[in-house]
């Protein structure tokens, strides 16, 4: 059977929690490529910022590169100049560039996480923190009226001929940022073996680059480029690192330190191969920047966060702050209570005294710091010191599944999630009554809490046919019967 051919629609763009993302030559093509750049061209334009220029960088994903000059071409078409990343960056290395240069906007080529068959593009603010409404709204106007129509690009090696391209290295100039307020040379200098997995993404190469030239030990593995990430989405989380947890669980190291495909996300494992799961993480760096650092100042994080937050919170006596899922909350709620530090579910972190956008790099460095001081308090190896640390935040037993559904049935199960919910909330979880429900404030799910503090979260994907079902429980039975309620709910059952 032949089917009919019909003329394609223009894609209908939605920026998510952080960013566009689509599958390459599907929804991810030049041409929507450059109808997301002719938005930042308008946005800075509007604004009247032109003279302050636009930062582009890019990953390690298939055709990035290319992608990135598609968008350089239209912002040069508007006279904006553009800084070029002379190669892969970390995402968060155009967070620098564009609070260094003062620049209008920053936009990154990535997915981030996503899998190895999607790219996406990401804006970021002035501030270095991921676009927020006022950047997105201007980007989703312009999306609603440039499908179909030609964007005017200026070839890239004209505009670099004539003055309007500078390629940019961030190496130098990132590493004397951190040395302002991360000690460079004393963790150099630690007795320690570390394990680094970058996931073959775009953090390759920088924490042992960070670390060279002293006693330390950094193994890197998965080095090379490779846009199929060996098979696995490129997030730091179990499947994905059993490769990585297999060789710490052999011995000969202290540590392993992990990032995403775009190295803005952290993720840790102990001496013996276990993981150190991302809430852990989110506890951890609290307690580092109370307990070792003194500091005091607030702390954001996101409603699918841990409730070791507000119990570390009530502790030290640090106003904690709960945003909607993303980053694009999280970064403007730091700047404006002045939080010393912003974190995500997904191993997303970053610090009031560091760029108010992730940086999993930057992360997995306080994270050797925090070890290394708790040595010198007794508490080692780093499996003692997480287990010390429990007994100041209390139990965190924490899952996410990804509930995959059919692209055709995804409308039908997004209503029964955020319409039939809403009407009929369930009243008991994992044979346990729900003490409290809540709407998020995104209209995409709920939170459900036992009267133990155990909670479970299931929220809507805006990007994808799919429903995360997340859980931190205060037993590993619970956690798992609550997941188990979880997926019930997402299916009807």
């Amino acid at each position: 059977m032949t089917l009919k051919g019909t003329a394609p629609a223009p894609t209908t763009i939605v920026f998510g929690t952080d960013g566009w993302r689509a599958r390459i030559a599907d929804e991810f093509t030049f041409d929507n490529v450059r109808r997301c750049a002719d938005g930042v061209a308008q946005y800075v334009v509007d604004r009247g910022e032109t003279a302050k220029g636009v930062v582009v960088a890019y990953d390690r994903r298939f055709a990035s590169e290319h992608f990135a000059m598609a968008v350089a071409e239209v912002l040069l078409a508007h006279d904006i100049p553009v800084a070029y990343a002379v190669r892969a960056v970390p995402t968060q290395m155009s967070s620098f560039e564009v609070v260094e240069r003062g620049a209008a906007a920053g936009i990154v080529i990535t997915a981030s996480h996503n899998p190895w068959v999607d790219n996406g593009f990401k804006v970021k603010a002035p501030t270095g923190a991921a676009a927020g409404a006022d950047i997105l709204g201007v980007i989703e106007a312009r999306l609603a009226v440039n499908g179909g129509v030609g964007i005017d690009r200026r070839p890239f090696a004209d505009a670099e001929a004539a003055g309007l391209v500078e390629r940019f290295d961030p190496y130098d100039g990132y590493e004397r940022f951190v040395r302002t307020t991360v000690d460079l040379d004393s963790l150099k200098a630690a007795d320690v073996s570390i394990l680094v997995d970058p996931m073959w993404g775009a953090g390759s190469g920088w924490i042992s680059r960070l670390l060279a030239g002293g006693r330390i030990r950094v193994n890197e593995i998965h080095q090379e480029r490779n846009p199929y990430f060996g098979g696995v989405n490129p997030e730091p989380i179990r499947p994905n690192i059993d490769e990585a947890l297999a060789i710490l669980a052999g011995g000969g190291y202290d540590l392993g330190l992990f990032l995403d495909g775009d190295a803005d996300r952290a993720g840790a494992a102990d001496e013996r191969g276990t993981f150190v799961h991302q809430l852990q993480v989110t506890g951890l760096l609290m307690y580092y920047m109370a307990e070792h650092r003194g500091l005091r100042d607030p702390v954001v994080v996101s409603i699918n966060n841990t409730s070791m937050a507000a119990r570390l919170g009530e502790h030290y006596g640090i106003e904690t702050f709960e945003t909607p899922v993303g980053f694009k909350f999280i970064g403007p709620k730091m700047i404006e209570t002045g939080a010393m530090m912003g974190a995500e579910e997904s191993g997303g972190f970053g610090f009031g005294m560091h760029l108010p956008e992730r940086d999993g790099v930057y992360a997995d460095l306080l994270l050797l710091d925090l070890f290394q001081r708790e040595r010198a308090a007794g508490r080692w190896p780093v499996s003692r010191a997480i287990e010390l640390f429990h007994e100041t935040a209390g139990p965190s037993w924490y899952r996410r599944i990804d509930v995959h559904v059919e692209r055709a049935d995804y409308p039908k199960v997004k209503r029964h999630l955020l319409v039939d919910l809403r009407e009929q909330s369930p009243t008991e979880l994992a044979g346990r009554p729900v003490v409290r429900t809540l709407p998020l404030d995104t209209n995409d799910g709920f939170k459900f809490w036992l009267a133990d503090g155990s909670w479970l979260l299931v929220r809507a994907s805006g990007t994808e046919p799919l429903v995360r079902v997340y859980t931190e429980a205060t037993s590993e039975a619970i956690q798992d019967a609550m997941l188990a309620a979880g997926e019930r709910l997402v299916r009807g059952g």
